[in-house]
């Protein structure tokens, strides 16, 4: 008997934390969590945590990372226990250094107490680390993962033969060699260690970059209807063919009349488009990875009017100075990134009423392969795609290039042949020559579900 594994969800809210406690007071707010605090459970609310800062407090310009308890800043992390979740963990640590990086939010990492094993992790991925000086706090690392070595030699600067020296020493580091190599900012003595965090705290707050104007949005939980084999959110369904180990992964265009003002921007909220279907299809990729390991292959399609994913993306570029929007387009990046990061293999069917445009061409450029029939016999239902401005930099990948300028190596004239078709429909003979799809596709011209049986049979043999 095969034992059921129990279903991950990614979705929680602050009343329901376990593991951390998040507190505001003016421009800083506080992350505290519990010793032990390693899991799974605790890496979802730290998510959901810097994800609500983010969204929910533009006034928060700085956040004091620390534990509730003194003595000890966490503990131990055993392998066996992290197995399956370290995609998860680096994602949110990086989700911190995003948040300093571009919404100018500044994480200070209050130890006080011994900062042991990959907890120190968390502590790298804040700007600045005040240790407490009590004679027994030290900073232990022997179980540092990879991303977490990475941290200490990019941000900390360490040298990468001192980093196996500290992996080695079982007795840790103590807090004044710790400060000598760098591994920390500041170390302060007990009596001082509250208002010294406060008063840095302030002062990190007093040079944050956060616009003052922009006005909280809460984020309300999504709603979804869930089956067996599929899940539907408003604008995401997630489809689950486990004979053919095959997920297929679709993206509704925008409906109804959209905001095109700050004013409406905000008075939609959590439920904008762009900000609720970047949160649904977060949450699609989340469950995909966690809970169905076994697909091999994920399809990516969409549905919809072209011409108002281009609408949106207009308003998208109009407003992205606004906190609000800025956040979003945010987010909708991140996403990108971990869905490329998650699949195992992708492709993106083109097919008759899809709307792979501007935001959704995402999708297509961050899939193994796009196919697009060309339907020349009813060119009218014929399958078309469309770029747009946020096509060239606003989702950068996390090599820092847009993924039209990553398809294309960086070779300029391709990229200028792009730039100079942004805002027309292509059709799939005008896309293969741009080299925006697979070429095989379009020249043989198969129909969409021999598209993807043909994909699938390549590809999924490659996994």
């Amino acid at each position: 008997m095969v034992a059921t594994l129990p279903i991950v969800c990614y979705e929680t809210r602050p009343e329901r934390y376990r593991y951390w406690q998040l507190m505001f007071e003016g421009p800083v707010a506080t992350l505290a969590t519990q010793a032990g605090a390693n899991g799974r459970e605790a890496d979802i609310e730290l998510s959901d945590a810097v994800q609500r800062i983010r969204f929910e407090h533009p006034e928060v310009r700085a956040v004091i990372v620390t534990n509730v308890r003194d003595k000890v800043f966490g503990t131990e992390t055993h392998a066996q226990s992290r197995a399956g979740l370290d995609a998860f963990a680096d994602e949110t640590r990086s989700a911190i250094e995003d948040a300093s990086r571009s919404s100018g939010i500044r994480f200070l990492a209050a130890v006080n107490g011994a900062c042991i094993g990959d907890v120190y992790a968390l502590a790298l991925a804040c700007d600045e680390i005040v240790l407490v000086d009590d004679r027994a706090s030290l900073v232990r690392m022997p179980e540092l993962r990879p991303a977490g070595l990475a941290r200490l030699m990019d941000r900390r600067r360490v040298r990468r033969d001192r980093t196996d020296v500290l992996r080695g020493l079982l007795d840790g580091m103590p807090g004044s060699q710790a400060l000598a190599w760098g591994l920390v900012d500041e170390l302060v003595p007990p009596q001082d260690f509250a208002r010294r965090v406060q008063e840095r705290a302030h002062e990190l707050a007093a040079h944050g970059e956060r616009p003052h104007s922009t006005r909280g949005v809460p984020l309300v939980p999504l709603k979804k209807t869930v089956k067996n084999d599929a899940i539907c959110w408003g604008h995401v369904a997630l489809q689950i063919d486990r004979a053919a180990r095959t997920a297929t992964l679709a993206v509704s265009a925008p409906t109804g009349a959209q905001p095109l003002d700050v004013a409406g921007i905000e008075s939609a909220g959590s439920h904008w488009y762009p900000l609720q279907m970047a949160r649904e299809l977060d949450d699609a990729v989340l469950h995909l990875r966690s809970n169905e390991p076994a697909m091999a292959m994920w399809v990516l399609k969409s549905r919809g009017s072209a011409e108002a994913v281009l609408a949106m993306d207009a308003t998208l570029a109009a407003h992205q100075a606004h906190g609000f929007v800025r956040e979003t387009i945010g987010l909708l990046r991140r996403t990108l990134a971990r869905l490329e990061a998650s699949a195992p293999v992708t492709c993106a069917l083109i097919d008759r009423g899809s709307c792979f445009a501007g935001t959704l061409l995402e999708l297509a450029l961050a899939a193994d392969r796009s196919d697009m029939p060309a339907l020349p016999d009813d060119r009218h239902a014929a399958p078309k795609l469309g770029l747009s401005a946020m096509n060239f930099g606003a989702y950068p990948t996390p090599g820092h290039q847009s993924r039209v300028h990553r398809r294309f190596h960086g070779n300029g004239a391709a990229i200028a042949a792009a730039q100079a078709n942004r805002g027309a429909m292509l059709d799939a003979d005008q896309a293969r020559r741009l080299g925006l799809v697979s070429n095989e596709a379009a020249r043989c011209r198969p129909t969409p579900v021999g598209a993807v049986a043909q994909t699938a049979a390549v590809l999924m043999a490659r996994t």
